[in-house]
C-alpha cells in the first residue's frame, strides 16, 4: 500500500489530502474521510468503477476542489455521472 499528499498546481504536497494505492483501488482522502474510491481489478490500469462517499462527496470548498483534481473533471460533470448511474454513491467511511 502506498500513501502520498496530493500535489497542488505549484507541484508542492498539499496538506490533508491523499492519495492512497493499494493495487486494487485508489483512493482520495481529504483529511480522514475518504471521499472517492476508485476500482482497478487485478492492477488492471483501466478504471472500472467509481464510487463517492453519499455524505462527504462534497463536504466542503477544500474536499471538492481536489476531488475535482483527482477525478480530473468538474463538479457538473461528476453531478452528471452520479444521476446517470456511472459513478455510485456508498458509506465509505
Amino acid at each position: 500500500m502506498r500513501v502520498k499528499n496530493m500535489e497542488g498546481k505549484s507541484g508542492k504536497a498539499v496538506p490533508n489530502q491523499f492519495i492512497i494505492d493499494d493495487g486494487w483501488f485508489i483512493y482520495f482522502q481529504s483529511y480522514k474521510s475518504i471521499i472517492v474510491k476508485e476500482e482497478y481489478p487485478h492492477g488492471n490500469m483501466t478504471r472500472k468503477q467509481v464510487f463517492l462517499d453519499r455524505d462527504k462527496w462534497d463536504y466542503s470548498k477544500t474536499t471538492g476542489k481536489y476531488r475535482n483534481q483527482f477525478l480530473g473533471e468538474t463538479r457538473k460533470e461528476t453531478e452528471a455521472k452520479i444521476k446517470s448511474g456511472e459513478y455510485i454513491l456508498a458509506d465509505l467511511n
